[in-house]
């Protein structure tokens, strides 16, 4: 009986990591340099002294025509040197403007109180959206405001992170796998999720379905918004696999970070659609069998496991290679069993309690 739950399980899995394959490969043809929208890059900052300076650095690379961008760094009212760092920045840099967050309200807290107050503030018609200890490449804004032709009203992109143990590692190989189902489900029609350090949409779709403050809150605004633009049911959303918009991050420090990260995820998700829940199930009880084949062990058992973690190992292997991080799959088998932990672990945390703390604030 084991085995033939396996079995089915395998299947039902090879098929949906196929359907993945087959959306993160989806190409999309790009515009001229001339017929650029104008855009503005916005960033929130809470406390980041430790990584605000590397930020501005990258953005001040940014390569995109003149006079069509414009940088906005939002201080969300930051309790260290975060302001001072970004003062002394761009106190020669007329590109960049910082703003200090607004009062928060019942419905505008936190981060998605800072995004909103840069978002009335920015002149562009293209909104590009990063997070304080993120770096970005030259081409991020150029390559990617490429892509808004026709009716596309959002593009969103792959972001890494810096790899040098096996902790850190696993956290990347995470991130990009979970932005490959995002990019996949995307492409093809049924979005489920995407990430707000590399995400980028029209201010006019933004503005049509109320901004921020005509959203119910969030924990994950990135979330929040591809729902709403996505259901106006009037503009294309893609997600390009494209190394040129790659941006890189800071993983978490600690097991505590990490467990907070991944909560607020979990919660902000809640909301995801029916298709997206069915992912998540078929992934839960495939490792679940993978957690308990020890004491259901059988050659056949074994060699279903060895080409699960064959597949996971080719799909990771050509999307690394894409984006041009290959070097991170060393960290692929710490991964496996990173996954086969959180996964199992995450609904069982989040039906306990659903209070979430970030940035020295909970909610």
């Amino acid at each position: 009986m084991f085995e033939i739950i396996f079995i089915i399980l395998i299947v039902l899995y090879f098929i949906q990591s196929s359907i993945f394959l087959i959306g993160v490969v989806k190409k999309f043809s790009q515009i001229k340099e001339e017929k650029l929208l104008t855009a503005t890059v916005i960033v929130a900052a809470r406390n980041e002294e430790k990584n605000i300076l590397k930020c501005l650095e990258s953005l001040d690379k940014l390569i995109y025509p003149e006079g069509k961008l414009d940088i906005i760094i939002v201080d969300d009212r930051s309790t260290d040197k975060t302001g001072e760092i970004i003062d002394e920045f761009i106190k020669d840099k007329h590109i960049f403007t910082k703003i200090i967050s607004k009062e928060e309200s019942s419905k505008l807290k936190g981060k998605t109180n800072a995004l909103s107050c840069g978002i009335n503030t920015a002149k562009g018609k293209i909104i590009f959206t990063t997070d304080a200890d993120c770096i970005v490449k030259p081409s991020w804004v150029f390559k990617t405001a490429s892509y808004y032709k026709e009716n596309i009203a959002m593009v969103n992109g792959f972001t890494t992170q810096i790899a040098d143990s096996n902790f850190t590692g696993m956290q990347s190989i995470d991130f990009i796998y979970l932005l490959m189902i995002a990019s996949s489900t995307i492409n093809l029609g049924k979005p489920i999720s995407c990430i707000g350090n590399n995400m980028s949409y029209l201010k006019k779709a933004y503005l049509e379905v109320g901004g921020y403050e005509s959203l119910p809150f969030s924990v994950t605004e990135d979330f929040n918004l591809l729902m709403a633009i996505s259901k106006l049911g009037k503009y294309k959303i893609i997600y390009p696999m494209d190394k040129e918009t790659l941006v890189t991050s800071m993983p978490c420090e600690n097991i505590k970070s990490l467990y907070r990260q991944k909560k607020r995820w979990a919660v902000g998700g809640l909301g995801v659609p029916l298709s997206g829940f069915m992912i998540l199930i078929s992934g839960y009880l495939t490792y679940l069998i993978m957690l308990l084949l020890p004491f259901f062990y059988s050659t056949l058992s074994l060699f279903l496991l060895s080409l699960k973690i064959f597949f996971d190992f080719l799909i990771l292997f050509h999307v690394h290679h894409r984006l041009g991080i290959l070097k991170n799959m060393k960290y692929f088998i710490t991964t496996e069993i990173y996954f086969i932990i959180y996964i199992l672990a995450l609904p069982f945390l989040v039906a306990s309690n659903r209070k979430v703390k970030w940035k020295g604030r909970e909610y």
